[in-house]
């Protein structure tokens, strides 16, 4: 029998309907935190170690092919490159456990900016149906491009920046 193959979602592949087309095998596992990791904002979302910074997620439980759909999306291994990340998750009614999971993690050599507002407002959704604080994005944001740049993006596109 097959191990598990676990892929912790921090960005856009937290839309429940997205990660269903785009990798119809994946199931949601349940959710948890990223403990000494930051999200940042690369043009597309990707995370960073920062003690003192927590990162929530989705973890899923994926397929062979699921995994080589998410790594056509996320430009793997230019874009992108996987790492192995132990943490704890948290089934919806269930009790945590450890898993180790894949993560998908922008290459250093990339620079921060602001992203596309469509991509933006597919992450508040995301973080949506997962029930996770909008907060984290606007920190995000503002960690990536200066308080005043995050304030005139989500002007802009009209976010509540997680208010």
């Amino acid at each position: 029998m097959a191990e598990k193959k676990y892929y912790i979602a921090y960005g856009s592949n937290l839309l429940l309907k997205a990660m269903a087309q785009r990798c119809p095998n994946a199931k949601v596992v349940g959710t948890g935190v990223l403990e000494g990791w930051q999200l940042l904002f690369k043009g597309c979302a990707t995370i960073e170690p920062c003690p003192g910074k927590n990162t929530p997620v989705a973890v899923w439980e994926i397929s062979p092919q699921d995994e080589d759909r998410l790594d056509i999306y996320e430009g793997y291994p230019s874009f992108y490159y996987k790492q192995d990340l132990e943490l704890e998750v948290i089934p919806e009614g269930g009790e945590p456990t450890t898993v180790t999971a894949m993560v998908y993690i922008m290459n250093e050599k990339n620079y921060c900016h602001a992203p596309g507002a469509g991509y933006y407002q597919v992450m508040v959704d995301g973080y949506r149906d997962f029930h996770f604080p909008l907060h984290v994005l606007r920190q995000a944001l503002v960690d990536s491009v200066g308080g005043a740049e995050a304030r005139r993006f989500l002007e802009r596109g009209g976010f509540d920046g997680g208010r």
